[in-house]
């Protein structure tokens, strides 16, 4: 599913309440059927619930693969190591590249490198922030192939994007926000449809 909206909208806002690292002054959310507002980003990653931040926000100074080894922080079973060679069955460069610093990836590399690191918390949901922003045509081809991947491998994604197309077309459902409030929401293929969503977003 995605989430569209134009900026200041309160699409990452929204990721930010729903992963713990942005207070609620109101109102509850629910996760797999259990209340988890108050708690932290931490806790919320155990049960499966891991987002992948605008900005990629790796650690700069850490490797590729210390960065993924981050990912499984929270994790104490046997699979690390297993689940690392997953992430690079999906993204070979980035073992071509595994002892490389993370600052001196390029922003695609580091695209993956942070889609990577949120698959090691084995997440049964991913929260997705703008995951193609400053990346050029042909890396954004490539991060939508492995968003579309990764679903299709079992895991439910939540999808914040400006590119509303692409994102519209990748999606089942979608869902429009405007100052803070869902105004629409249905089919994904539907809304793509919609005169008004195509006018507002799709510059038609």
């Amino acid at each position: 599913m995605c989430l569209i909206g134009a900026n200041g909208a309160g699409k990452t806002t929204t990721l930010k309440a729903v992963t713990g690292t942005q207070p609620v002054r109101d109102g509850q959310i629910s996760f797999m059927g259990k209340a988890i507002r108050g708690q932290g980003a931490w806790d919320l990653v155990r049960q499966g619930l891991v987002m992948v931040p605008e900005g990629r926000g790796v650690f700069a100074r850490m490797s590729i693969a210390e960065n993924l080894l981050m990912g499984a922080y929270v994790r104490d079973d046997a699979e690390v190591d297993a689940d690392i060679d997953k992430v690079f069955s999906i993204f070979p460069r980035l073992k071509e590249r595994a002892e490389q610093l993370a600052g001196t990836l390029s922003g695609g590399e580091q695209q993956m490198l942070a889609m990577g690191r949120a698959l090691m918390g084995r997440p049964k949901v991913l929260l997705m922030d703008e995951p193609s922003m400053g990346l050029a045509p042909i890396m954004v081809d490539r991060i939508f192939e492995v968003v579309g991947d990764i679903h299709s491998r079992g895991t439910t994604i939540l999808l914040v994007e400006q590119n509303a197309s692409r994102a519209l077309q990748l999606a089942d459902r979608g869902y429009v926000m405007e100052s803070g409030e869902i105004t629409m929401s249905g089919q994904a293929k539907a809304l793509l449809d919609d005169p008004k969503v195509r006018a507002a977003y799709l510059g038609e």
